[in-house]
């Protein structure tokens, strides 16, 4: 679009407003005031500014600058940008791996997730990193689309981030070679001799482990077949691991929830200018008659929450771990100039079954209701060191020794791992359930042979 056509748009936008504005009753001359405020100070950029600056990149400047101070999910995307992030949710994409927003405190790029198995995972890059410089340039203020530029870039090229990992006060600096990602959100375990995943945690109890990294288009039919896996070999209990999970669509954390509840609400959503709208399971397809455990942490967001805020709420599984990290809200994609730019703006929230609150507002304190909490007695909390410790020792399992190996640096396989105090507490939690299972059985068992003596 020609450079003399943006500040035109702009204008077209702003006396929409005015219209919209005008209709409700408010100040029109109000509205006509800003709008001469933001020509004014365009015009002066493009006159006195030490170099020239395309009016594209100030305009693009201030929608970034008008998104971010609503909130750290709404942005603005190039048509390019939107289709890089749109494949981040088919699971396939370019890049580095990881998954990151714009740090409120720091205004530094902070990472949600690395993605396993990624050349930012196997680097060492950790969830809750902040990356304070790329390249040498300082992350200090940068927007979501500036970090997009400064991460992507042609498969098998370098990039250098300099990271402060959770707990340290030393900056690492790792080289992470780009290239095109492929990542799987279903997981197990750890891997077998072939690279397959697998699923059971406790073999000679048959209680079940599936973890999910985020969720994808095809979360839930990955989840859907490791059930099946685990069901045709017995299985009696399930750990659902979805701790540093930061979310993905909705579409798949309803999906998911629906395997497991067979009724009522999973989720609904609301906003200011939408109805309210109920996801609601259904009973075909779900998977009951076991107990199941669903583990959390601080950086798990969004999707995960919904996921187990719906199970906790049904009474189908207990919560354990910490709390968790409070992203509650629905951002809608809002097309620009016919579809070559987007907006991604937050329009509503999201709310648990029970109808409480799962967004963290930034005034939100500790008392107040937000996130998903783990059931009654079952918090285990890690300091930022164990957590880090915790983190490195699953990578591991994750990948084949080999990658381990380069990630550690660590040449002996064999070195034993920092124990996984959470995952102790919910198999302690599902071998309980399972012992009082078999004493109601065999309470069960006995009352119906009583019952045929009886009859005798």
């Amino acid at each position: 679009m020609p450079h003399r056509n943006l500040v035109a748009i702009a204008a077209v936008g702003l006396a929409s407003v005015v219209c919209w504005q005008s209709s409700r009753g408010d100040s029109k001359d109000e509205m006509l005031e800003l709008y001469g405020i933001f020509v004014d100070a365009v015009e002066q950029v493009e006159s006195n500014y030490v170099r020239e600056v395309p009016r594209r990149e100030l305009l693009e400047a201030a929608l970034q600058g008008m998104l971010q101070s609503l909130d750290p999910h709404s942005t603005y995307y190039s048509e390019a940008e939107w289709k890089q992030f749109q494949r981040t949710f088919e699971g396939s994409f370019t890049g580095i791996g990881i998954q990151v927003e714009v740090d409120a405190r720091s205004k530094r790029l902070k990472v949600l997730a690395p993605l396993i198995g990624t050349p930012a995972y196997e680097a060492g890059v950790l969830a809750g990193d902040l990356i304070l410089e790329v390249d040498g340039e300082s992350t200090e203020g940068i927007t979501q689309d500036k970090a997009v530029e400064l991460l992507q870039g042609r498969p098998g090229t370098a990039v250098t981030l300099n990271v402060l990992h959770p707990g340290s006060e030393k900056a690492e600096t790792l080289e992470v070679t780009r290239e095109v990602i492929a990542s799987e959100s279903v997981l197990g375990v750890e891997r077998r001799p072939d690279d397959s995943w697998e699923y059971f945690i406790d073999p000679e109890a048959k209680v079940g482990y599936i973890r999910i990294s985020s969720f994808y288009q095809t979360t839930a039919e990955d989840v859907r077949a490791a059930l099946t896996q685990l069901k045709g070999e017995g299985m009696r209990g399930l750990i659902l691991d979805l701790r540093t999970n930061p979310g993905g669509l909705l579409s798949a954390a309803v999906e998911v929830s629906d395997l497991f509840v067979d009724g009522g609400v999973i989720v609904s959503t609301r906003g200011r200018n939408t109805r309210e709208r109920r996801f609601l399971a259904n009973a075909d397809g779900t998977s009951t008659g076991f107990p199941m455990v669903v583990m959390v942490n601080q950086h798990s967001a969004s999707a995960a929450e919904i996921v187990s805020a719906c199970l906790q709420d049904a009474g189908r599984a207990k919560v354990v771990g910490e709390r968790s990290f409070g992203k509650g809200s629905v951002q809608n994609i809002i097309p620009l100039e016919g579809g070559t730019s987007f907006l991604k703006l937050t329009v509503e929230s999201y709310f648990r079954p029970s109808g409480g609150n799962i967004h963290k507002f930034p005034d939100a304190t500790e008392e107040d209701e937000w996130g998903v909490s783990p059931s009654e007695g079952l918090a285990v909390e890690l300091s930022p060191e164990e957590y880090a410790r915790w983190e490195l020792a699953r990578r591991r399992k994750d990948v084949t020794s080999r990658i381990a190996r380069r990630i550690e640096g660590d040449e002996n396989d064999d070195a034993d791992p920092p124990p996984d105090r959470q995952l102790d507490k919910a198999l302690e939690v599902l071998h309980s359930e399972l012992d009082d299972q078999a004493q109601g059985e065999d309470a069960e068992d006995e009352v119906d042979g009583e019952r045929k003596d009886a009859a005798a």
